[in-house]
């Protein structure tokens, strides 16, 4: 049997699947910055101080949105490398980048909210950091296995960014080497440069083959951190 706090539980989670769905359609037809909870609650029906009891502001909606989209781009990351765990590191450092994309790909404007412009006076908190550095961890544990067991390629970094580097090592990615850790931090910025200027228009005219393109540059990346393959 159901009890009523269950029922009232199952109520109000499907009141809040219902808001976010529909705050998903604006982002896509007017973008983040017009997002807004009283045409959210509008649009479903409902009086905006009812919408106001699930999400207190327009910026407690966003952060549930981000939460959720970086939570997405990590099962779909964490699920692509997992089907390829018996592989060498550079081939599941491919695989795990063909995710990121296939999953921008399929989801724009989300992608677009957690990758694309600054949303004008929303400031990101704290809860958005752990499912944001899903995707980078998958890739730093690749790394770091790979380090553990055969070895990295390095290259030295200049000795002016040496304090920096270790800094970088010691805070974000324990276990790797400095140079390593500069490595994997550019690599980051450069494979979602590739998703971005792919997904927001900027390869029209410049790159047709864009799947064999963008294999190309993740093992690109891949060497870039130190990886080899076989």
């Amino acid at each position: 049997m159901t009890t009523p706090q269950g029922a009232r539980a199952r109520a109000r989670m499907e009141v809040t699947t219902a808001i976010k769905d529909e705050a998903r359609r604006q982002l896509a037809a007017e973008g983040a910055a017009k997002l807004s909870l009283r045409a959210v609650a509008r649009e479903l029906g409902m009086v905006s101080s009812a919408l106001y009891r699930y999400f207190p502001s327009r910026d407690d909606l966003l952060t549930a949105l981000i939460i959720d989209a970086y939570d997405s781009l990590g099962d779909a990351a964490e699920t692509a490398h997992a089907a390829v765990a018996g592989a060498a590191p550079a081939r599941r450092w491919v695989v795990v980048c063909e995710a990121v994309r296939g999953w921008a790909l399929a989801h724009p404007h989300e992608y677009a909210l957690i990758y694309g412009s600054p949303v004008p006076g929303y400031a990101a908190p704290d809860t958005t950091i752990p499912p944001a550095a899903r995707v980078a961890l998958v890739l730093i544990g690749i790394l770091r296995e790979a380090f553990e067991r055969r070895g990295l390629a390095r290259t030295p970094v200049p000795a002016e960014l040496a304090p920096e580097a270790r800094r970088m090592s010691d805070e974000l990615m324990p276990g790797l080497p400095p140079e390593v850790a500069v490595a994997m931090a550019a690599a980051w910025a450069q494979l979602f440069g590739l998703v971005g200027f792919e997904l927001f228009g900027q390869f029209k005219g410049v790159v047709e083959e864009r799947d064999r393109f963008f294999r190309h540059a993740a093992a690109q990346l891949a060497h870039g951190v130190g990886l080899v393959f076989p």
